[in-house]
């Protein structure tokens, strides 16, 4: 057997977050992923609550909000984890960024900012990257800026700049801002023995590292732009090297750069995900990639029960053992939650789930809906302390994290990013508590 203090189950947001936490605590730590997760198509900015819970309306100030939510909606995950450890998480997280490279960034105000979408239009969010620029829900920053260009890099279809200028020319903040597109070429693409149009963002930043390439880039970039202006281009660099070409495109030009996520794989997103996974095996956790959970062994505790030991595909009859779980697995895109015909199953574990209503209520008629979909706000059963249930019976040494926790909607309220990073925090704390108590207890027997 193979022996932790943690083994978190799960490499997304939550999942990395509660590892780095467990390993700063000096808990022996495992990660056991099972390939690629939702940071592969995300936007890489972190939302804390765009939208009020409560009448679903945009807000500007995200903390009044969770602070009123242990009164209004007591289930949800931020009511649970209690607004001032909320503002511990997240600044735990910017801090852990910055200091391994990602510096990310919030208002001066700590409200929520728009970013300019890859379709033109305005995302309320909380945490963005350095090269994205954040917009205040006033516009008042806006006056800064004579225009905004937007960069089409001719045959790469993953971003049409023509159609974020129709759409954010319909806005009325940007009415009085000139918008222009404007487009670059690569010699190399003209060298390659595939079509330029299959190229996706990962394929053209590799090209971008060749020093030729890059410089031929930036100058094109400098005859269509001027440090007056916002210049807008897809995220095409970056892919291995975290922000170290944008901070060499950003000093070369002078230039005011926002950059905006394409279709996946989302280099901003990956950004993310490869300063956590390196941050996390640097700190000496263990990461067991390209493996899968297939289930677990229970130990009856008389009304209780405790998870021992889990099976892996990989391990094969070696099982892995810790004190404690945290299955931080996602909802429905990752799998970690599966819709049957009638019901909603958590598949490792076969949790105990939250489900409202018949099948077809689960959703709305029309898929871009005012209203919430119900069936995003399904997910696993838990405790006040994220300890979920099977068949009534809590499993006291498993925690449940991020995406797959039910009781909020993550897309429709703009929170995803902050529950997982705030969740994880929370539960490793308690962890970290448990085991100080259980040590004192020993050395108070003894």
């Amino acid at each position: 057997m193979m022996n932790y203090d943690v083994i978190v189950i799960g490499s997304g947001i939550a999942g990395y977050s509660a590892a780095i936490k467990c390993l700063e605590h000096g808990l022996k730590t495992a990660v056991v992923s099972s390939g690629q997760s939702a940071l592969h198509f995300s936007s890489g900015s972190i939302d804390l609550l765009s939208h009020s819970p409560l009448t679903h309306k945009l807000i500007d100030d995200p903390w009044a909000e969770i602070d009123a939510l242990p009164t209004a909606l007591p289930q949800h995950p931020y009511a649970k984890v209690g607004g001032k450890n909320v503002r511990s998480a997240m600044n735990w997280y910017q801090q852990m960024l910055a200091a391994n490279g990602l510096a990310m960034s919030t208002l001066p105000s700590s409200h929520n900012h728009f970013r300019i979408t890859t379709l033109g239009t305005l995302k309320s969010t909380w945490l963005s990257q350095p090269y994205v620029e954040k917009i205040e829900q006033n516009f008042s920053n806006l006056a800064k800026f004579k225009r905004i260009v937007m960069i089409a890099v001719d045959g790469f279809r993953d971003f049409q700049p023509h159609i974020a200028l129709g759409n954010l020319q319909q806005h009325p903040a940007f009415k009085y801002i000139t918008i222009k597109t404007a487009k670059v070429s690569l010699t190399a693409f003209g060298q390659l023995n595939r079509n330029p149009y299959d190229l996706r963002s990962i394929d053209i930043s590799r090209i971008l590292r060749d020093e030729a390439q890059f410089t031929e880039f930036a100058n094109q970039l400098l005859k269509v732009a001027t440090p007056e202006d916002l210049l807008m281009m897809p995220s095409i660099m970056g892919n291995g090297d975290g922000l170290e070409l944008m901070h060499k495109l950003s000093r070369y030009t002078g230039l005011h750069l926002h950059e905006v996520p394409t279709m996946p794989p989302s280099l901003l997103g990956i950004r993310i995900e490869d300063v956590m996974m390196h941050t996390f095996i640097k700190k000496g956790g263990v990461l067991h990639k390209g493996d899968e959970v297939l289930g677990g062994q229970f130990e009856d505790q008389g009304g209780s029960m405790n998870l021992a030991s889990i099976q892996t595909k990989k391990m094969g009859e070696m099982n892995l053992t810790a004190k404690h779980y945290i299955l931080a697995s996602g909802s429905f895109f990752s799998k970690g939650l599966i819709a049957n015909q009638n019901s909603i199953k958590e598949p490792i574990f076969n949790l105990d789930t939250e489900v409202t209503g018949e099948r077809n209520e689960w959703h709305q008629h029309d898929f871009f809906s005012s209203k919430p979909h119900p069936f995003l706000s399904f997910g696993v059963v838990t405790d006040k302390n994220f300890t979920p249930f099977i068949q009534g019976q809590k499993v006291n040494n498993l925690h449940c994290i991020g995406a797959i926790l039910s009781g909020y909607n993550p897309i429709t309220h703009g929170c995803g990013g902050g529950v997982a990073v705030s969740t994880a925090y929370w539960v490793v704390e308690q962890i970290v508590a448990g085991l100080r108590s259980e040590l004192l207890m020993k050395e108070v027997s003894a």
